[in-house]
């Protein structure tokens, strides 16, 4: 199976509610250095492989997506609707890593 694969499995097993780094989904996926190829395979996935893409945050706890098809708006939208709290500091949305983070 190919890294991307690999990614777009472990995405798909994220629980609503909780939340994955993008380095722990490189590491689940196996190139625990990889982090910023999950966020190249986010930004290109088509809606095919439906991901719940909203649940891969970054490793400070921050909505980092830079897509504009899905802006951090929405992101912090789709996550609050499956109850996790999403807070603005500094003019960036953050997430409690502590509280929302998924253990494997």
């Amino acid at each position: 199976m190919s890294f991307k694969e690999q990614v777009i499995k472990k995405i798909k097993l994220i629980p609503p509610g909780k939340v994955a780094t993008y380095g722990q989904v490189a590491a689940l996926a196996g190139s625990p250095r990889a982090a910023l190829m999950v966020g190249r395979i986010l930004r290109y996935s088509s809606d095919v492989e439906q991901l719940p893409w909203q649940r891969v945050i970054n490793s400070e706890g921050r909505i980092s997506i830079i897509n504009m098809s899905y802006p951090a708006e929405l992101q912090a939208k789709l996550l609050q609707d499956e109850g996790v709290k999403v807070e603005m500091k500094g003019g960036s949305y953050y997430v409690d890593l502590a509280q929302y983070l998924w253990q494997i």
